[in-house]
């Protein structure tokens, strides 16, 4: 068994794939129409491209438990999921250049390095640098 695909639910798919194939570098995977102006909507990190897929999930727009729960997370500044990077402090200037928001700055805790944004989409997401 192994992880192919993952999901983020995202309020507005198209904010979502502008924000995290322009911003955070990823690389779309798939696109299919679904109707009703859905989609079957994935990235993947441009280093492994064959890699665990994110699908930018529509579900808050038509499932309000996961509404709920996404609006929840966000207003308590709890991370959707977390990102690895290398260079935590380099992809954090690099972001603040395009505009991005983030609620934690780059922060050691033990082993590892956090920083925490606004994806634009209704969740905030952890960068960690393994130290």
């Amino acid at each position: 068994m192994k992880a192919k695909i993952t999901s983020i639910p995202v309020l507005d798919q198209e904010k979502a794939l502008q924000f995290y194939t322009e911003k955070l570098g990823f690389i779309k995977k798939h696109d299919v129409p679904l109707g009703e102006n859905n989609r079957w909507l994935t990235v993947v990190s441009k280093d492994e491209l064959n890699g665990v897929e994110i699908l930018l999930e529509p579900s808050p727009n038509h499932f309000e438990p996961s509404k709920i729960y996404q609006s929840a997370l966000f207003d308590a500044g709890i991370p959707y999921t977390q990102f690895n990077v290398e260079d935590l402090q380099g992809e954090y200037d690099r972001l603040m250049a395009l505009g991005v928001s983030f609620s934690m700055q780059p922060t050691a805790m033990g082993n590892v390095k956090i920083a925490i944004l606004d994806d634009t989409c209704g969740n905030k997401i952890q960068l960690i640098e393994m130290l």
